[in-house]
């Protein structure tokens, strides 16, 4: 049986590890929304552009990999239990931007 002080110190225990993890994942969320900025800002500047269709896959897998660093950490156990489930969808929309315009038409 619990008492009011173990659960009060369970949900403060909780609230330090949704800073502990959300820093910096939302460092990690800005990193990749950079880069996935970057990727639909770039245009080639006709077909023989290739150093612009190179920045374009950088760019993406940047992202992709940011975004990826990012989904891990917040599907660890420690993460799932102390976060809400809205944390698993900024690496989720910003790893399939990257990759629709990484095989999308330059």
């Amino acid at each position: 049986m619990h008492d009011r002080s173990s659960q009060s110190t369970i949900a403060e225990d909780q609230g330090c590890l949704r800073w502990f993890l959300g820093v910096p994942l939302v460092m990690l969320y800005l990193v990749a929304g950079w880069f996935c900025w970057t990727a639909l800002t770039i245009r080639p500047s006709g077909p023989w552009d290739d150093d612009a269709r190179a920045g374009i896959v950088l760019s993406c897998v940047l992202t992709i990999a940011a975004a990826g660093l990012a989904l891990l950490i917040t599907l660890t156990p420690s993460a799932r239990r102390a976060l809400a489930r809205w944390w698993l969808a900024p690496p989720l929309v910003l790893g399939m931007v990257a990759a629709v315009r990484w095989v999308g038409p330059n």
